[in-house]
């Protein structure tokens, strides 16, 4: 059976500022904000979360089905995905608008500036869980503000268990709404960051956030990560990289780890390990989408890393 990823399809253009942020930013004159940051190093990349998500759950040997809004200049993009064989057929064309772009900027210490320009993303809300066929799992990733919320409730209607990741969407929604997609949702998951502004927004504290939900699955960076489910706290340990050359993606690379563990009815303990580890391999590869592997060397460096067999 399939995996829906619903979520944004974006170019990435990735410049690295060769110094730190705060070296530049006056903590007392953020109210006058004019800075110019020089980057020599800039590249273009395919990205978006749906993108990234299906791309990395496509080498673990899923079958993922990315669902998003794209623009007249997505060729050269579509031309990447049919080269690694990721079905396109629930990625719709928006005439007249270009697909979602992100700037971003990365510093010395992995700290980011992004700028986002949605185009055909916002348009999301054109697609349809229900046009999909052969679906058991799905996501809702950041992608326009109608379509996230169509998405879940197209999701739980049609009673396909499914993932909420608001990541950067976050800041789209009110307390209530955000309690009405989380209740909604099987699963959620969201950086440390992300679930401080959540748990703000809806009042909740982590506990009762973890009720409403199978689990609640919380990033920590090179902290790892920590899964709430059944009333306890599974942590997961991060993966050490021997360079930690580029951060973007490294989320959707974990994100793709756990649509693979629940597909294949993994536990939670080996579930976030597989996704730690697709984090990591990701951090050690400039872009969101050139780390590659097949299913038998990922098995061979779960073994490695974590001492047992990835079944």
């Amino acid at each position: 059976m399939s995996t829906l990823i619903c979520g944004s399809i974006a170019y990435d253009t990735i410049m690295v500022f060769q110094d730190r942020f705060k070296n530049h930013i006056l903590p007392d004159q953020v109210h006058i904000l004019n800075v110019s940051f020089h980057v020599p190093e800039m590249r273009r990349e395919f990205g978006g979360c749906a993108g990234n998500i299906a791309y990395t759950l496509h080498l673990l040997g899923g079958q993922p089905l990315p669902m998003a809004t794209v623009g007249d200049d997505f060729a050269p993009y579509a031309a990447w995905l049919d080269r690694r064989g990721i079905d396109q057929r629930h990625l719709t064309a928006v005439p007249g608008t270009y697909t979602a772009q992100a700037y971003i900027t990365t510093d010395l210490d992995d700290n980011q500036i992004t700028a986002f320009h949605p185009g055909a993303m916002n348009a999301s809300h054109l697609n349809r869980v229900d046009a999909a066929a052969g679906v058991s799992l799905g996501i809702v990733s950041p992608d326009g503000r109608q379509g996230m919320l169509d998405h879940a409730a197209q999701f739980a209607a049609a009673g396909i268990p499914f993932i909420f990741d608001p990541g950067q969407g976050l800041p789209l929604f009110d307390g209530p709404t955000l309690l009405e997609l989380v209740d909604q949702a099987t699963w959620l998951t969201l950086n440390d960051y992300e679930s401080r502004l959540l748990l703000e927004r809806t009042g909740l504290t982590l506990a009762e956030l973890a009720r409403r939900v199978e689990a609640v699955v919380i990033t920590r960076g090179a902290e790892g990560s920590s899964i709430y489910t059944g009333g306890e706290e599974i942590a997961v340990p991060a993966v050490a990289v021997a360079a930690a050359v580029d951060p973007t993606g490294c989320g959707d690379a974990y994100r793709a780890g756990l649509l693979y563990g629940l597909d294949r009815g993994l536990d939670w303990p080996t579930t976030g390990r597989v996704a730690s580890l697709l984090g990591a391999l990701k951090v050690a590869h400039h872009g969101t989408q050139n780390h590659a592997f097949d299913s038998d060397e990922f098995g061979d460096r779960f073994r490695a890393q974590f001492g047992y067999v990835l079944q």
